[in-house]
């Protein structure tokens, strides 16, 4: 058996390769980076009602659709490139979740020039620091809490949508707002120790 099977981890990313590279590199590491939390933002909301590999497969056609996640950049899009994206079959054609991805920039911006930093706002959340949840199963793991409810309702306060409390609490996860890596995961202890962001 290799290193990589023997590991144990979180049972819901052993399904594909894909998956695991996602659980063993990104999801849950602390994100730090305002261009990145845009990035997880748009695709948690992109997400809803369809599974997280469809995104993941879709995630280098999402960078290059919306500009590499510049906010500023994805804020000044208007018809002409709504009628682009919608016409891009890299990306998920849902015209909500488009013209939503374009608003929740321009509401990303005004958080911006409020805290300082997206970054500032949203960690304020969790007094800078990630919440190290203790599960034992997946089934310890929450769909939404209350912090995740309180969130939604700021976000959809400030302007943003397709933000509801589930991709919230989702959001949070993969950031690492909350460490909801299961008990006996190898990856608990390495994400619990890492401050700071550091996937490209």
């Amino acid at each position: 058996m290799s290193k990589v099977t023997a590991k144990r981890r979180c049972p819901w990313c052993l399904g594909s390769g894909q998956y695991l590279r996602y659980h063993d590199e990104e999801w849950g590491v602390p994100v730090h980076d305002d261009r990145r939390l845009f990035e997880f933002l748009i695709l948690e909301g992109a997400q809803a009602g369809l599974s997280w590999s469809t995104i993941l497969n879709k995630r280098s056609n999402y960078r290059r659709a919306f500009a590499g996640f510049v906010p500023s950049k994805v804020a000044r899009f208007g018809a002409r490139e709504t009628r682009r994206l919608l016409a891009d079959a890299g990306i998920v054609r849902n015209r909500l979740k488009i013209e939503s991805a374009i608003d929740n920039a321009r509401a990303f911006l005004r958080v911006q020039r409020e805290f300082g930093s997206f970054d500032a706002y949203i960690w304020g959340f969790v007094g800078g620091r990630p919440l190290q949840r203790s599960r034992s199963s997946l089934k310890q793991v929450p769909a939404r809490t209350p912090l995740s409810d309180a969130l939604s309702k700021d976000l959809k306060r400030r302007g943003f949508r397709f933000v509801g409390s589930t991709i919230v609490y989702a959001f949070m996860q993969a950031v690492g707002l909350v460490n909801d890596h299961t008990a006996g995961c190898f990856r608990r202890k390495q994400v619990a120790s890492r401050p700071k962001s550091s996937f490209r």
